[in-house]
């Protein structure tokens, strides 16, 4: 009876962690691939720094219908200011 119980359990955990693994930093990558990451994927989470982690998009159709796509730049191994995609901002954020 605990095993059926905790084989759920123990597979959505795995599952999650897999998920959320993040790649090397931006900073370490050239834009390019950067860029082709969040293309590819249409909506990812990437390390930009010490302990920061920042979610792309590819366009205004992977944030939510409160959120618009607002223009973002991540630093790259070949680029200070690389141009990667969007994050999705909600819409009463101040600026």
């Amino acid at each position: 009876m605990l095993t059926r119980i905790l084989t759920p359990f123990a597979l959505v955990l795995v599952t999650t962690t897999a998920i959320a693994q993040v790649g090397p930093p931006t900073s370490q990558r050239p834009c390019s691939a950067n860029r082709q990451l969040v293309m590819k994927d249409g909506a990812v989470v990437l390390d930009t720094g010490p302990n920061t982690f920042a979610r792309f998009v590819k366009s205004g159709a992977e944030c939510q219908v409160d959120q618009f796509p607002e223009p973002a730049w991540v630093p790259s191994s070949n680029n200070p200011q690389c141009f990667i995609g969007y994050r999705c901002r909600d819409s009463g954020d101040e600026f």
